[in-house]
Order: C-alpha cells, then sequence, then structure tokens
C-alpha cells in the first residue's frame, strides 16, 4: 500500500505532496497511539493461547490488542480516500485485506483489528480536521 501511494504521488500524480505527508503522517500518530495502548493491555496472541503456529514472517511477541498493522494501513487508506474517493476505495479494500490476514496468520483476534482499523480512521479523520482550520 505504501508502494501504491508512492505510484500515485510519482508516477500517476493524483496524490500530491500535502496528501502524502498526511498519510505518512497519520500511519505514524495510529502506530504511536496503538503501542501505546498495547502497554495498557498485556494480551497474549492467538498462537501463544491456542498452541498453533502464526503464519508470519517474523514472531510477535508483545501484546495483540489493539492491532498496528490495521490501524497503520486503515490511516493510509482512509487518508487517500478523504483525497481521492476511487483509489481510496481501493485502499480501503485492501487494508480489509491486510486485517483480516492477520486474525488468519493466527498473531490477532477479530476484535484487535477492528479497533485497529478504527484507531487508524479516527487519526486519519483528526488529522484532515486539523488540516481544513488552517
Amino acid at each position: 500500500m505504501f508502494a501504491g501511494l508512492v505510484v500515485l504521488w510519482f508516477v500517476d500524480g493524483r496524490i500530491k505532496k500535502v496528501q502524502v505527508l498526511h498519510a505518512l503522517f497519520a500511519c505514524f500518530v495510529a502506530f504511536t497511539v496503538t503501542e501505546i495502548i498495547k502497554q495498557l493491555f498485556h494480551i497474549p496472541r492467538p498462537f501463544i493461547v491456542d498452541g498453533l503456529r502464526n503464519y508470519t514472517l517474523t514472531t510477535p511477541l508483545d501484546s495483540t490488542f489493539p492491532s498496528s498493522h490495521s490501524a497503520v494501513v486503515f490511516a493510509l487508506a482512509l487518508t487517500v480516500w478523504f483525497h481521492d474517493r476511487k483509489i481510496g476505495f481501493l485502499f480501503l479494500f485492501l487494508a480489509a485485506i491486510v486485517a483480516w490476514a492477520r486474525v488468519a496468520a493466527n498473531v490477532h483476534y477479530p476484535i484487535d483489528v477492528f479497533f485497529g482499523g478504527v484507531i487508524g480512521s479516527l487519526v486519519a479523520l483528526i488529522i484532515e480536521k486539523i488540516h481544513l482550520r488552517y
């Protein structure tokens, strides 16, 4: 999705520099917020609880709630959606696939990716509203 953002900026020209900066800032804030929340909730990952393996390249051992991946991709997708609805729908679809894949990979519960998506979406919305004031 980040590569798609770069393509939209440099190759296609549909996204402007300020929009890319909004998206990257929203991703950073969403990631930071979820990492702070993870310090408050010490919930073991599904693969640790059920004894099955995880299907990711790395083995995450931090708290499962909320999903940082979901927060970041939804922050990115919603920021793109604010600026280009057509491409934004594609990004939102891809964000939903990432969230589903985190559950399917046995590293998150559905509630983790749901709240990660909510956090990312709220961050994107707040950043968009703050920018429109100036």
